[in-house]
């Protein structure tokens, strides 16, 4: 549980980066994300590196 609620925190934020460097909805963001997920690695650790890095 702890770490569902860790990666929805971390999911929210890379939203937020992705749409503030992008300019996009928050949905846009999150299809930004999750696109880029299916292509590569789990939705969380894109995430993760959105955060450490500010973008995909």
């Amino acid at each position: 549980m702890d770490q569902a609620i860790a990666t929805r925190h971390t999911v929210g934020e890379a939203m937020g980066i992705v749409m503030g460097s992008r300019h996009l909805t928050e949905e846009q963001a999150f299809d930004v994300l999750r696109r880029y997920s299916q292509e590569h690695i789990k939705l969380r650790e894109v995430a993760r590196r959105v955060c450490e890095k500010g973008s995909v």
